[in-house]
């Protein structure tokens, strides 16, 4: 398993990471995504583990919890031995309280988060979403406070606006506090957006990229074909799914080209648009999912190998889109943006 720093730290994270959003099924949305046991989770982590997947991310909303307290219990004896990801601010409760990123909130769901993780301390710890009610400097500075009493060693951010993340590095850097080092992100050769800001961002502040449904939610799995019907045991058939409408014709479009490079590789669709991921600046893990043990194992062959530079291409083509303003018009410029081809 390769190892890649993560962003402007120390800290050195596999190219893969198991991504916990599958444990308890404890809502009809999460349901959708898979309702994984205590069981099949420890076969789930240590088959992960015994490839050299060493990070294993979750999150306090995920079933209320309960993807925690499985997680937890399936990492007993063994969490000397990984990394934890969990995040927090998305809502926890029915109280004016129970949302956000606010010091009160904060403290309280870490807390709960190191009771349910078995854990006296959060590798990474991510706020989940921007909270435009909290000031930065509150949520930073609880962040800052949690590093220092040892409760949690690293934190990151996720799902937000370049604004979002500049603002919030800014306040860190005039206060002395901890930085973010690394932004989870969703992006996949069919959703790009991410590299119109994002990316860009990332490379200028040394942010490293943790991508989130690197399928999109399914899409790129081989299962979606043109003229053929939707599976109907896919997450967004379940009801779980999240994005905007699907542009069917492009999707088609990049799975044909997934479909050549697949045959040039001997390497199956979704572990090609997995391994592209992995050639792309600032991403320094991918979280890849898995309902069962068969799908586990198959996106772990994603890695140890590499697309060819011609692949990459091919693909890049394929899947291109027309950024929205003003990154259309910054592209046309290539004295101001010598090297958009990085974006």
């Amino acid at each position: 398993m390769e190892y890649r720093q993560l962003g402007a730290s120390g800290l050195k994270v596999p190219v893969l990471s198991f991504g916990t959003a599958t444990f308890g099924g404890g809502n009809e949305f999460f349901k959708a995504w898979g309702e994984t046991q205590l069981d099949e989770a420890k076969r789930l982590v240590n088959i992960s583990l015994d490839a050299g997947v060493t990070l294993f991310d979750t999150a306090n909303v995920y079933s209320r919890g309960t993807a925690e307290e499985i997680l937890g219990q399936a990492l007993e004896g063994i969490r000397n031995q990984v990394l934890i990801s969990t995040k927090a601010t998305f809502k926890m409760g029915d109280g004016p309280n129970d949302y956000g990123s606010s010091r009160l909130q904060l403290i309280k769901q870490c807390e709960d988060s190191l009771k349910r993780l078995k854990t006296d301390h959060i590798d990474i710890y991510h706020m989940h979403g921007f909270d435009g009610n909290t000031p930065v400097e509150e949520t930073l500075k609880t962040l800052d406070n949690l590093i220092q009493s040892g409760k949690v060693r690293y934190i990151a951010c996720s799902n937000f606006s370049g604004w979002h993340l500049m603002k919030s590095l800014s306040a860190s850097e005039k206060y002395g506090w901890s930085k973010y080092i690394a932004h989870q992100a969703y992006y996949s050769l069919l959703d790009r957006e991410f590299e119109w800001e994002l990316m860009p961002l990332g490379v200028d502040q040394n942010i490293g990229t943790i991508v989130w449904s690197p399928l999109s939610s399914g899409k790129l799995s081989g299962k979606y074909r043109r003229n053929q019907p939707r599976p109907a045991d896919s997450r967004d058939q379940k009801g779980g799914h999240h994005g905007p409408a699907l542009n069917e014709e492009r999707l088609y479009t990049i799975v044909d080209a997934l479909d050549e490079v697949a045959e040039e590789t001997g390497k199956s669709i979704a572990q090609v648009s997995i391994n592209w991921l992995l050639q792309r600046p600032t991403v320094s893990n991918i979280i890849i999912g898995a309902r069962n043990e068969e799908q586990l194992v198959h996106n772990l062959e994603a890695v140890g190998w590499n697309l060819s530079t011609a692949q990459v291409k091919k693909l890049d083509e394929a899947s291109a889109s027309e950024p929205v303003y003003p990154y259309w018009h910054q592209r046309q410029d290539t004295v101001l943006n010598p090297v958009p081809e990085l974006y």
